[in-house]
């Protein structure tokens, strides 16, 4: 009859074998009958190696592994737990995952568990895995190819830097690609100048940002609109009937964007905003212009007013256009927003400095809040010296 112990290995899927000196077995647990299919009496001696393993190569080599084990137990040493394959009678494989030490009656101890459905699932998760990873690179591929259509849209700085006393653009997309892009028209007497924010960021912003790229050009470029109310009117236009030719759009898909229109010979500049500010740092003081609160999309229906503003320029006038991405930012040490308030006072405190340097202290000011923070939003900010 089955002692306890006996019926307690089996229950739990547990082999218990003691080997010799020699690396014959001496004892087999009753529960090896259930767990590899063959009854205690036919796996003693050298045939536990011969039924249980596949080859003469195998079998050679783990009587010498056990053999080695048996001399470091002897000596007190505790082996890590290792894995080995076991062939069953119907000649399936289990799994077994064996911990040893030295018994009485000089021999070596071994117990072994049946972990095969663990491995199973193991090996089931890792090919998931693996698949997972595969479909990633080649997503990853197709959006860093995406991001360098993205920048090839974009102008470039050191053109733009050239059409003013100074400027600079801090341009850092939250992922690969980017929502938020920014963008201008030159003209004889006039340079137009945008900073757009479209809805979301990543893949969704990006394709918005370019239909957004390609409207603003039609408009300004091909029809000659270069009022900003009236390009921000036609805009408004343009992206709704994009949108509506699929049944999939949003009722909040659209952007916002400030605009504007800075005359290069009478120092003066027109601004119109569809719910984006543009702020003037004159004589170490904030001049903040609000825009409309209409976005330029679907919010709110299609019929939109935009309305836009004449300012005559002084010289050294700092103007600051923006999407919401700096201001939004997590961080510091209560972890909150960094909010208006703090972007005016980085602003005042900047402003005198030459435009490289700003761009550069934004950017320390902007890493310093953010601290291990992942970025919230995408971020553009152009800064124009007049």
């Amino acid at each position: 009859m089955k002692e306890l112990s006996e019926l307690v290995l089996e229950k739990l899927n547990t082999l218990v074998i003691t080997v010799n000196k020699e690396s014959e077995v001496e004892y087999v647990s009753y529960s090896s009958e259930k767990i590899l299919g063959y009854k205690p009496e036919q796996l003693k001696g050298n045939r536990w190696w011969n039924l249980t393993r596949n080859s003469e190569d195998e079998i050679f080599a783990l009587k010498n592994f056990t053999k080695k084990l048996f001399l470091e137990c002897k000596k007190g040493f505790v082996p890590k737990p290792y894995e080995r394959i076991l062939k069953t009678s119907s000649g399936k494989n289990k799994c077994i995952l064996w911990n040893t030490a030295f018994g009485p009656n000089d021999c070596l101890v071994a117990i072994g568990y049946d972990i095969t459905e663990r491995k199973l699932e193991e090996n089931r998760l890792n090919k998931i895995k693996n698949i997972l990873l595969q479909q990633n690179a080649e997503i990853l591929e197709s959006i860093r190819y995406a991001q360098n259509i993205q920048l090839s849209i974009l102008p470039q700085k050191n053109k733009i830097e050239k059409l003013f006393k100074g400027c600079f653009v801090l341009y850092k997309p939250k992922n690969i690609v980017s929502g938020d892009f920014y963008w201008y028209s030159e003209k004889e007497d006039f340079v137009i100048i945008a900073v757009i924010d479209c809805t979301g960021h990543g893949v969704p912003g990006a394709m918005l940002s370019v239909l957004a790229n390609s409207i603003l050009k039609k408009i300004v470029d091909d029809n000659n609109v270069t009022e900003p109310n009236e390009i921000l009117t036609e805009l408004n236009k343009e992206v709704i009937k994009e949108l509506n030719k699929s049944n999939e759009f949003s009722s909040s898909d659209g952007m916002d964007i400030s605009i504007c229109k800075i005359y290069k010979n009478s120092k003066s500049f027109i601004f119109a905003g569809a719910f984006r500010p543009l702020i003037l740092v004159r004589n170490n003081e904030i001049q903040y212009f609000r825009g409309n609160r209409n976005p330029i999309g679907f919010y709110g229906g299609a019929s939109k007013e935009f309305e836009q503003v004449e300012v005559v320029a002084h010289n050294n006038d700092m103007l600051y256009l923006f999407s919401d991405g700096y201001i939004d930012q997590f961080g510091g040490e209560k972890n909150k927003k960094l909010n208006k308030k703090r972007f005016k006072e980085l602003l005042l405190t900047i402003n005198s400095m030459e435009v490289n340097e700003q761009e550069s202290f934004l950017e320390y000011s902007f890493n310093n809040w953010k601290q291990s923070n992942e970025q919230t939003d995408d971020i553009v900010v152009v800064g124009i010296k007049l």
